[in-house]
């Protein structure tokens, strides 16, 4: 991937954490005479701007070249702290359902960069289902045992699933969806927020699969290699 396409994919990640952040300061306006609730919003809306301010530093990261800052973390840790974004994201429609597993093993993951790809497939999701619904964010360590063409390698991962039972695609759309600025959303989409999380998986020598179904919804698996 370009430095081109993949700067204009953190682009598009922040766009989404400054909709976030209206949101939240909306929301605050419009409870003005509840402070127990303002006090949240505005919680979710600093944390949205924590998650800006990262965001830009990776795209000094990329002018300069420098090294990306892959850590040894828990996918699950991370999950959590991000939870009250991903909800704020989704929106009042949607539930965010964390189905976390006890023995996930540690894996290199960039934070910030797993923080805008985990928000773009949620955002994703939630686009496909116009009447609301559940997203599900799943995570549990996977064996790989088997030599299979399209699978990694042998060896132990930490699994992260992001499933929704919205409207699904077609086969041909989903031979199209990682390339870079495709997208199925109009005016409305950029085509890059599957491009970033290719992008993510890569750095880390991880692995992304895609399942979906015209109706049945889509379901999107990230492998990390555990260390």
């Amino acid at each position: 991937m370009t430095l081109g396409e993949m700067t204009g994919g953190i682009v598009h990640d922040f766009r989404n954490l400054l909709a976030i952040i209206e949101s939240g300061l909306r929301l605050a306006e419009g409870r003005a005479d509840h402070p127990e609730n303002v006090r949240d919003y505005i919680a979710a809306a600093r944390e949205g701007v924590n998650r800006g301010v990262e965001l830009t530093s990776q795209l000094l990261t990329f002018a300069d070249y420098t090294e990306r800052d892959v850590q040894a973390r828990s996918l699950n840790e991370l999950i959590n702290s991000f939870e009250p974004i991903l909800k704020y994201g989704a929106g009042t429609k949607f539930r965010i359902r964390l189905v976390l597993g006890s023995d996930v093993p540690n894996c290199l993951v960039d934070p910030s960069l797993f923080d805008a790809a985990l928000l773009n497939l949620v955002l994703n999701a939630r686009d496909s289902m116009a009447s609301g619904g559940e997203i599900s964010v799943i995570t549990k360590r996977f064996v790989q045992t088997d030599i299979a063409v399209s699978e990694p390698p042998p060896g132990t991962y930490a699994f992260l699933r992001v499933k929704d039972q919205g409207c699904g695609m077609e086969p041909g759309l989903l031979q199209k969806i990682l390339d870079p600025f495709f997208t199925t959303k109009g005016e409305n989409g950029t085509g890059m927020g599957l491009a970033q999380v290719h992008a993510t998986m890569q750095l880390v020598g991880g692995y992304l699969r895609i399942a979906s179904e015209r109706g049945s919804g889509t379901t999107v698996d990230l492998l990390f290699p555990s260390i």
